[in-house]
């Protein structure tokens, strides 16, 4: 096997050499043995530059008709989304009252049906807000209600602790007694109030007697 192996590599070479300098054709081998070793020929300088040349021309291509399937799904992929948003619109329009000539007797009450349906769901979402907005205003009120209390208690709280009581008010101003003001006995000489211009002469004079004050005394 290796006899057989080492004339046909020989043989194989020298045809891809033959091949390269008969026709001009850039011409690249390569072959392992069954132990590993590997042979191999090329035609132009550099077998880098010509494997680089063979990726580019096979996977390019590839790449190409890769691009182009990619292209023609996404097609019809824009396609679908096209027509679908078509028929959304077109029963968007339906709903608003538009556009209805072409639609039939059955498309009419299946619409209106439609409809009847959304318009109770409506009703039903408004009420169930419009109930939740309520019990959410009592529960403020209630709230309000309980402070309202509290600052009420709070307030009246503080009013009797501040303000002195009836009695404590007496207590602390107690009434004037009668002997505040005391008489003054005035000697019969004295003489309060006597205007001499105002008496005739010959008149007797007179004596006024008055009070002064206890705090004069």
């Amino acid at each position: 096997r290796q006899v057989t192996y080492s004339k046909r590599r020989n043989g194989l070479l020298k045809k891809a050499y033959e091949l390269s300098v008969l026709c001009d054709a850039e011409v690249a081998l390569i072959m392992f043995s069954n132990h590993g070793k590997l042979y191999e020929f090329c035609s132009s300088s550099s077998m880098q530059k010509t494997l680089e040349k063979y990726q580019r021309c096979s996977y390019g291509s590839l790449e190409a008709s890769q691009s182009v399937n990619e292209t023609q799904n996404t097609y019809h992929e824009y396609m679908k989304l096209k027509t679908r948003v078509d028929i959304l619109q077109q029963s968007q329009r339906n709903l608003l009252g538009e556009d209805l000539e072409p639609l039939s007797t059955k498309e009419l009450d299946q619409l209106e049906h439609q409809l009847e349906s959304s318009l109770k769901q409506i009703r039903s979402t408004k009420t169930q807000a419009m109930l939740d907005q309520l019990s959410d205003l009592q529960r403020r009120e209630q709230m309000l209600v309980e402070s309202n209390k509290a600052l009420k208690r709070k307030l009246e709280a503080s009013t009797t602790e501040f303000l002195p009581s009836r009695r404590d008010f007496f207590s602390l101003f107690p009434p004037q007694s009668d002997g505040f003001y005391q008489p003054l006995r005035l000697n019969s000489t004295l003489q309060i109030g006597y205007d001499p211009m105002s008496t005739d002469d010959g008149a007797p004079p007179q004596n006024v007697n008055g009070f002064i004050p206890g705090w004069m005394l």
